[in-house]
């Protein structure tokens, strides 16, 4: 396994943190990017830095907001000042929100499109160039299994969001391939614990339609959905096996790593769906000549 240089998004708590503690104790320089460094996320990064000298490791704060153009620059550029150049960029920065879809403004569905959705896009028009240049690199995406497996009520502008991110990032595979970047996605399924997602979820801003569905035929729905995706989850299953299993993709060796890697312990379909529709991308990309865009090229 060789050091790379890794940037995570969304590092401040949950997967992200997860995993840049992991990456960084398997031996590599690690990028905790999170927004508000000097503000509400200073304990966070007070964490970063005592995680790091407990440990002996390399792991760093960043400031770098994913909905700001201007920090998204200036955090790949420090980090890229710093160390010379990047290997690795990880995204993991999202937000989740619960509620009826119908109660959900279009302004609230568009903010969770920009910090789920456009914030990949930021990230990667600050650091492609890079990676393009250095001819080798590394894009993981962390996705969802709800882009393709059991979609539950009440979840449907993350749900949105991450569908359209998974979209994004398989176009962005076979793009990037030539230049010598190789794209892996993490597909992680609903953890009810050991993350921040639904205790810190966004809800609808119309109350009054909220509470038409609190007290309408969907009375329990919500408590419901919840109770039952907690027993789908087994007892022992833990929000650090996704870190674990990205650190497992990181350290693979370059060419070899598999486009998707599902940890899933409520096996809500998507690893069947998801096999089914590469495989589908796979051949259609064999059909039009193209199939050498499915691997990454070495540079020279």
């Amino acid at each position: 396994m060789s050091k790379q240089i890794i940037v995570i998004t969304g590092a401040s708590s949950g997967f992200g943190a997860l995993t840049a503690r992991a990456l960084a104790k398997a031996g590599h320089t690690v990028y905790a990017s999170m927004r508000e460094t000097e503000g509400r996320n200073a304990p966070q990064v007070a964490e970063v830095a005592a995680f790091a000298k407990e440990n002996g490791v390399d792991l760093k704060a960043v400031e770098l907001d994913v909905a700001s153009d201007a920090s998204v620059k200036a955090g790949i550029a420090k980090v890229i000042g710093q160390e010379g150049h990047i290997d690795v960029i990880v995204h993991n920065a999202g937000h989740m929100s619960f509620g009826p879809a119908e109660a959900f403004t279009p302004e609230q569905f568009a903010q969770l499109y920009d910090i789920n959705v456009l914030s990949t896009q930021r990230v990667n028009r600050a650091a492609l160039p890079h990676l393009r240049k250095k001819g080798k690199g590394l894009v993981v995406w962390v996705s969802s299994s709800s882009t393709r497996g059991g979609t539950p009520p009440y979840l449907s502008p993350y749900f949105a969001a991450k569908a359209a991110m998974d979209s994004l990032a398989v176009s962005y595979a076979s793009e990037l391939t030539r230049w010598g970047i190789e794209t892996a996605i993490i597909v992680p399924g609903a953890f009810t614990k050991g993350t921040n997602h639904f205790a810190h979820s966004g809800s609808p801003a119309d109350k009054a339609c909220a509470a038409e569905y609190d007290l309408g035929p969907y009375a329990g729905v919500p408590d419901q959905a919840l109770k039952g995706l907690a027993s789908l989850e087994p007892a022992d299953a833990d929000a650090a096996a996704v870190a674990v299993a990205i650190v497992d993709v990181v350290n693979m060796p370059f060419g070899t790593r598999p486009f998707r890697t599902h940890i899933d312990p409520s096996e809500d379909g998507a690893e069947i769906v998801n096999g089914v529709a590469d495989r589908v991308r796979a051949e259609l990309f064999r059909r039009i000549g193209l199939e050498d865009l499915l691997k990454p090229h070495v540079k020279g």
